[in-house]
């Protein structure tokens, strides 16, 4: 049995710790020099765990290994998590609370700010009565994405080295930074972490099991208006702020993340700043098919033409930038890493839900370096925002299944 209350106490002592990302900053790595607090607790921890080749780089990277146990030929596995939180909502001074034997009504976050998490607005909460709930005090993030994959990992690297009875290969552990803002891989060695293959444990609720990501792109537009005194304005002013509206006015309404959902792609507004002479905002563009992907892109290149034709050339810039792309095509040739994963949640009791991602994990990205990486379900619901929560049985059982997938192939 693996130690439930020392998963929770790193969880706890994890989530205490600011590691916020900053989407703003690209002339370092990583973007917000504390991360690396807890990229060097970890290293501290792995090291009196008794983990071997335990490093931290330059960039940020911690990687360590658990040497294998048996003189059977197999694979090396890779196990993955970032330490960075969501720049979008506050992560500093996450004050966690437990709800005990949770019994499906209403949860007060916060009595004085008025905010609680209902099953009302969130009906899974349903799925986790009986069950201890990690939530957050209503004015944070809570911080399991990813720091519950954090927790789970450490947790599994404890038992095994504490039972050298349990029979696996040479496993390879890895915590990225940068995740959040699109940046966790760009200085990744693949070839130095040196994995035959594997998981990122960034995934939501118990059992979800994730090999099909969206196509991803960033689009930063700029409009250059014209401020003119607006008493003598007529057929002189142009503004930005107007001209960033009719922009996002094209853009199909009920293409928007509130409206889409499954396979579903989206145009996603998430940033936006102006005065009448300058205006400047922010879009993300998801699509798992490809061909969808470059259409929407396409597009938004269509309306600036459009604009710069109507308003005059360099009122509009617009900025695409190609994040990351599905890492299916990519994870199919190995697909006895999904199966795996398949038969490790059954074996532990979980139920598994192959899903595609509506979103990304680094293991997007190093799938196309070389390193074929799904998605474990690490058991957080309502990332990045002041809703979200954990269930210790979740985490629990994400444990065992990382346990288990070492184990079957250990034993093939």
């Amino acid at each position: 049995m693996i130690n439930k209350q020392s998963l929770i106490d790193r969880f706890i002592r994890y989530v205490k710790i600011d590691t916020q990302s900053d989407d703003t900053v690209t002339e370092r790595f990583p973007s917000t020099e504390k991360q690396l607090v807890l990229s060097n607790l970890l290293v501290k921890e792995l090291k009196e765990l008794g983990a071997q080749e335990v490093e931290i780089d330059q960039y940020g990277y911690v990687m360590a290994t658990i040497p294998a146990n048996t003189s059977k030929k197999v694979p090396v596995l890779g196990f993955l998590a970032h330490v960075d939180t969501s720049p979008d909502m506050p992560g500093k001074d996450v004050n966690p609370r437990f709800v005990e034997n949770y019994d499906g009504s209403e949860i007060i976050l916060n009595k004085e700010l008025g905010i609680a998490l209902s099953p009302k607005e969130f009906p899974e909460l349903k799925n986790y009565v009986g069950q201890t709930l990690i939530v957050t005090d209503g004015t944070t993030l809570l911080g399991a994405d990813d720091k519950a994959g954090l927790a789970e990992i450490m947790t599994a690297v404890e038992y095994l080295i504490k039972n050298p009875s349990f029979e696996h290969g040479k496993i390879r552990i890895g915590f990225t930074v940068d995740e959040e803002v699109g940046r966790g891989v760009d200085h990744f060695d693949v070839k130095r972490f040196g994995a035959d293959f594997a998981y990122t444990l960034d995934g939501g609720a118990i059992g979800e099991l994730e090999f099909e990501n969206f196509n991803a792109a960033s689009a930063k537009i700029s409009i250059q208006g014209r401020n003119i005194h607006p008493g003598y304005a007529k057929d002189k002013m142009l503004n930005a702020i107007l001209i960033a509206q009719e922009f996002n006015s094209l853009l199909p309404a009920h293409e928007r993340p509130e409206h889409t959902q499954g396979y579903e792609g989206f145009y996603h507004l998430i940033k936006m700043d102006g005065s009448v002479e300058k205006a400047a905002f922010q879009y993300i563009i998801r699509d798992h098919d490809r061909k969808k992907f470059e259409a929407r892109k396409a597009y938004m290149q269509r309306i600036a033409e459009y604009l710069n034709t109507k308003y005059g050339e360099g009122t509009v810039t617009l900025e695409l930038k190609d994040q990351y792309y599905n890492m299916r095509e990519k994870v199919e040739p190995v697909y006895h890493v999904i199966s795996t994963a398949i038969e490790a949640m059954e074996a532990v009791g979980v139920k598994p839900k192959v899903k595609p991602i509506r979103g990304g994990t680094d293991g997007a990205r190093l799938s196309y370096m070389g390193l074929p990486c799904p998605n474990l379900f690490a058991g957080g619901e309502n990332f990045h925002g002041k809703h979200e929560y954990v269930a210790v049985e979740s985490m629990v059982k994400a444990t065992e299944v990382m346990l288990k997938i070492i184990e079957l192939y250990a034993s093939k």
